[in-house]
Order: C-alpha cells, then sequence, then structure tokens
C-alpha cells in the first residue's frame, strides 16, 4: 500500500513494494506485479528469516534498508523489494531494535507457551488446536514423567508430519539429514525417506531434551547451576522441559528449512528470471536474513545458465551449511554442497557475513544437525555441521576470508564466494539466539552497496 510518494506505508524508503509468496513458493500476482513497476536501475531484494511475522517483517526492512540512499552513487536509482514468505514469529525470543528496552536481559520466558507464540503456532499448523493445546499443557505443567516426555514427542512428530515409522535408524538419519543440507537435498531433490527426517525425531526424546536444556545452558539462556539435568529417572526430569520447549521450536525450523528452500527455487527464481526476461538492463541485488539466506541462495538455481542479472549476493547470518557453495566436501570428496556452483550464476560476489555472537548458528544449528545415538559429542563445534553464518563459506578454493573494516575499506572481490566476519557490529542480542537478528546497522547496508558496485 502506497501513500501516494512511491513509498509503501511503513516504509521510509521508495519506490518499495512487497513480493509474497505461499509456503509452496506460488507468488502473490499482484506483488509481482507491483515489483515489475519499480522504476530503478539496482533492485535490492532483501528476504526475511524464520523470525519473523508481517508487522515484524516490515520493520526489518524499513529499518535495513534506510541508510542505502545516503550511500549509493548519483547514476544509481534505487528500487526496494521485500520478500514475504510464511515463517512464524517466536514473541518469548527478543530481536535487537525491535522489543522494549531490557527485553534482551531477560533470560527466556519459562517452559510455557505465551499467547502470542501459541496462536502464531496455530496458523503455522493449521487445524491442529488439540494437538497444541495439550504440548501447551505438558509445556506448562512440567510433569516429571517418561509418559509425558513420550507423548510430547509423539505430537511434536505429528505436528511436523514425521510418520513414527519414519523414526528407523537415529544414527543413519542423524547423518543423512546433515548430508542433505550440506550435500544435495533440495527441494526438487528425490531423495530416500530416511533423508527426510532429522535425527531429532528419530532419537530418544529425553535424549533429545538433554541434549537442547544443556544447549540452552551454553547459549546463556538457562542456569549452568550444579544440578545437571539427566535423562533418566534418577535424575531430575523437571528441568527437561526447557529442552523439549526448543525441540518444538526445532519442529518450525525443520519445516521452514524446507519451505525457505522450495521458495527461493520454485518461487522467487523463477520471478526474477521473467522480471530480467521484461528488463535486460536491470540490476539485481540478493539479501537474505537467516532462512531468508537459504530462500535468496536456492533462487540463483532457476537463473538461466549465462544470465548476468543477478549484481550481488548478501547473506546475513545464513542459516545454512557453510559446505554448501563446495564442489566437493572435506569428509566426503565424492560429493559437493547442495548450492555447489551457484556463485558462478552471479555476476558479482556471494558474500557470507557471520558472527561469533550468534548462538542460534553456533549452537542449536549444529546441534540439530548432528545428532547421533549418543550423548557424548553433541555439544561442542564439530565442523561438518557447521553454518555459512556462523563460520562463513567453508570448502571453496580462492574465497577469501575478511573483517568488516577491512571489506568496508578495500572492497569485496567482484566476483566468487567471501566471507565478512562481522561481529564487530552483529554482537547484541539475548538467549538464546544471541547476535542472530542483530543485523539493522548501517556498516551492512555499506556492504552490500561495496558488493554490488553502487557506491559513489
Amino acid at each position: 500500500m502506497s501513500d501516494g510518494t512511491g513509498r509503501s506505508v511503513g516504509i521510509g524508503v521508495g519506490p518499495y513494494a512487497e513480493l509474497t509468496f505461499d509456503a509452496d513458493g506460488d507468488v502473490d500476482r499482484s506483488t509481482q506485479d507491483a515489483v515489475a513497476g519499480l522504476e530503478a536501475t539496482d533492485l535490492l531484494v532483501f528476504a526475511h528469516g524464520w523470525n519473523s511475522d508481517r508487522s515484524t517483517s516490515t520493520r526489518l526492512f524499513d529499518r535495513f534498508y534506510a541508510p542505502f540512499p545516503g550511500l549509493v552513487g548519483s547514476g544509481v536509482r534505487l528500487g526496494y523489494v521485500g520478500v514475504v514468505w510464511p515463517s512464524i514469529r517466536f514473541s518469548d525470543e527478543p530481536i535487537p531494535d525491535f522489543d522494549p528496552r531490557g527485553a534482551l536481559a531477560e533470560p527466556g520466558h519459562g517452559t510455557a507457551l505465551d499467547p502470542a507464540t501459541l496462536r502464531a503456532l496455530g496458523e503455522f499448523w493449521p487445524g491442529r488446536v488439540a494437538e497444541l493445546d495439550r504440548v501447551a499443557e505438558l509445556l506448562e505443567d512440567r510433569p516429571e514423567s517418561v509418559a509425558a516426555f513420550t507423548e510430547f514427542g509423539a505430537l511434536v512428530r505429528e505436528l511436523a508430519g514425521v510418520d513414527a515409522v519414519d523414526a528407523v535408524d537415529p544414527a543413519a538419519a542423524a547423518g543423512a539429514d546433515a548430508a542433505a543440507d550440506a550435500a544435495g537435498a533440495g527441494p526438487t531433490v528425490a531423495a530416500p525417506a530416511v533423508r527426510d527426517v532429522p535425527a531429532i525425531f528419530t532419537l530418544d526424546v529425553l535424549e533429545v531434551c538433554r541434549a537442547f536444556t544443556e544447549g540452552l545452558i551454553e547459549a546463556g539462556a538457562l542456569p549452568g547451576g550444579g544440578a545437571e539435568p539427566g535423562p533418566t529417572l534418577g535424575g531430575s526430569l523437571h528441568a527437561l522441559w526447557s529442552g523439549a520447549k526448543e525441540l518444538l521450536r526445532q519442529a518450525t525450523y525443520y519445516q521452514m528449512k524446507r519451505r525457505a528452500g522450495t521458495v527461493g527455487e520454485r518461487g522467487l527464481g523463477p520471478v526474477l528470471a521473467e522480471l530480467a526476461g521484461h528488463r535486460p538492463a536491470l540490476r539485481i541485488h540478493l539479501i537474505g536474513h537467516s532462512f531468508g539466506a537459504r530462500v535468496v541462495s536456492f533462487a540463483l538455481r532457476a537463473v538461466p545458465d549465462g544470465a548476468r542479472y543477478v549484481k550481488s549476493v548478501t547473506l546475513l547470518q545464513g542459516a545454512f551449511s557453510h559446505y554448501a557453495f563446495a564442489d566437493r566436501l572435506p569428509h566426503d570428496k565424492g560429493s559437493g554442497g547442495t548450492l555447489r556452483g551457484m556463485q558462478r550464476k552471479t555476476d558479482g560476489p556471494v558474500v557470507a557475513c557471520h558472527s561469533p555472537y550468534d548462538s542460534a548458528l553456533k549452537v542449536f544449528y549444529p546441534l540439530a544437525s548432528r545428532m547421533a545415538g549418543d550423548s557424548a559429542g553433541l555439544l561442542g563445534f564439530d565442523e561438518r555441521w557447521g553454518a555459512i553464518g556462523h563460520d562463513g563459506v567453508q570448502a571453496v578454493p580462492g574465497a577469501p576470508r575478511l573483517t568488516l573494516d577491512a571489506a568496508l575499506r578495500a572492497g569485496v572481490p567482484q566476483a566468487g564466494c567471501v566471507s565478512v566476519d562481522t561481529g564487530s557490529v552483529v554482537r547484541r542480542g539475548g538467549p538464546p539466539s544471541g547476535a542472530h537478528s542483530d543485523i539493522c546497522h548501517e556498516e551492512l547496508a555499506r556492504l552490500v552497496v561495496a558488493a554490488g558496485r553502487m557506491g559513489r
């Protein structure tokens, strides 16, 4: 909706339009027409991440885009696009710049689901009111009962669409799920059923909840204390409900991870290809945060061979494998990353921003990715399961690694993958996600401008 100045209501820059997709990647044609009508030489296309509803996304686009008009050269006329796709907002997980002052210091809201999060889950899993009510009841009551955890695990599997018969081989499922992210199980790749079932749904639910509880302690969301939570009746089960709530979050991540790839490859990619076909001089710059980084990266799969309309890609705390662009995986020389070679479809660099202060990617992404059948080694970093937003691009020969200061001072390469440590600015945020959403900084806007060669 425009205010008559070419700017959308709630957005301080213009011309601006939102591009909206459903969970299957189908575009709202009216939003596609609005984007096609933007008068610009350079189009910024920004996809939000997982922890987002419509209003939060609009505020994010507004804050992130605000510095750009003052950063670009006189010959550059920017158009701004916000990519909106179905995600979910956990309202008990604060976001820097968007939640009340002091919220970032609060260590969560206990295990109970607040009303806003419960409503969001109801929209995410429509028609599952009874199951969600029971899940909420268990998280609030926290019974010290193995049977209660077993029931909770079954409910979460059902909500996530994971049939109990799929839970066949925990070790195989753990390795296959991580391999699917690193090595080629994109949304259009057929794979055996075991690859479709993350190990968090195949392992003993008490072991999973214990691991997530320890992860929450590591991330600072729970006090460590001296009471180590135990996975059996010999220890306290009460504390493990914190890990159970994290398991519920991970169930939504599991579906959004796949959804993000689908929206990118089947939705955003073809829409941009069509737009470029009608406007061959238009320069397109892709930006994605968290799972939105997955959206824009998978959009590269739809770029026709030889096309040069994508001029830069900037990934902000990307929530997918750091081996995604690798031709060969270090631990499996016969396989490559799910996006291998896609950087060559960009007429410019693919810039992966990463921060050591991102607890979501430092702790929970590798934990969920590598869970196997025993508790030894579940915590602590293992490079096979790392996220690109934690330590940048890996196993791509010749991909430089820069500090943010160096990238802003000397620029970034004109092509290929480059990793930029943005920890000097991406450092604020409360547990459990840390700085995962701390991305609204002028320095990052300047980095996008440098990557797209749009500066003064």
